[in-house]
């Protein structure tokens, strides 16, 4: 029987070792690698072509995390979609949605334990992008009754304490307060961020950051790189609770949280 724990077991277990360093390497193959969805052309690289690769060397720089520093390239219809259980969409414009074939597919993919990322790097909460998304999302699980298929996440959802204790999903913009998703049986599946996390992920090849993280500065782009480590975290943990027992213990460790001033401007950061 085709499961969620069957298909992550396949993908997880190719794709992400948590062991501790110390022990012995099991190859290339066994590291972490992201999926960078394509819809249309796929010679298309999309926004932020190197954000992915930026992302990959802070997970694997803060977590115990495996992470194979290129991202793969898949379409809905791939034949190794299922090897990259985290799949990343960005756009700026329109998007061309997938045919029959590729909706089931993603819904498939999505159903039995996969994670979408989408991260919109249009500068707009309410652009040709953001209504592809809500297309697409409609696509892949059609609205129940007056039920959307995208949900505001709560600040408080285990999504921002998967590692990092957040509240927010700040990018290079932070001109949405919150997130959307698509939650099935209590997992988020996909989820939306409209402040272009990928810009602030996103370097050239001389370590200079691309673009400007507004209005918060640098901060920002910090709680942009936590935020994309949570994402990680978050998709990698099959059965992931809320009151996980080591939550008060992170808080009293870290002793740090963002608050609304680290992103006002000429306010200065703790």
């Amino acid at each position: 029987m085709f499961t969620r724990r069957g298909f992550l077991a396949g993908g997880l277990a190719a794709a992400v070792s948590l062991a501790a360093r110390s022990t012995f390497a099991i190859g290339p193959g066994s590291k972490f690698k992201f999926g960078r969805l394509v819809l249309g052309n796929r010679a298309d690289p999309g926004p932020r072509p190197g954000a992915l690769r930026r992302l990959a060397w802070e997970v694997e720089k803060r977590t115990s995390v495996e992470v194979a520093p290129e991202p793969a390239i898949v379409t809905p219809t791939s034949d190794t979609l299922h090897e990259t259980p985290f799949l990343y969409l960005a756009g700026e414009r329109e998007i061309e949605l997938p045919n029959a074939a590729g909706i089931e597919a993603l819904r498939r993919f999505l159903t039995f334990g996969g994670f979408l990322l989408i991260d919109s790097a249009e500068g707009s909460t309410d652009g040709a992008f953001d209504g592809s998304v809500r297309k697409l999302v409609a696509a892949i699980f059609p609205p129940v009754g007056a039920v959307k298929p995208l949900e505001v996440v709560p600040s408080d959802h285990v999504i921002y304490k998967s590692f990092y204790l957040l509240d927010r999903p700040v990018g290079r913009l932070a001109i949405a307060p919150a997130m959307e998703a698509v939650v099935r049986d209590g997992r988020i599946v996909a989820a939306y961020v409209a402040n272009d996390l990928g810009g602030a992920w996103a370097r050239d090849d001389f370590g200079n950051y691309d673009f400007p993280c507004e209005p918060g500065g640098e901060r920002q782009r910090e709680l942009a790189r936590r935020m994309g480590v949570n994402f990680v975290m978050y998709a990698l943990c099959l059965d992931y609770k809320a009151d996980q027992v080591h939550v008060p213990f992170i808080m009293k460790r870290r002793r740090w949280k963002p608050d609304d001033g680290a992103l006002t401007p000429g306010k200065p950061s703790p």
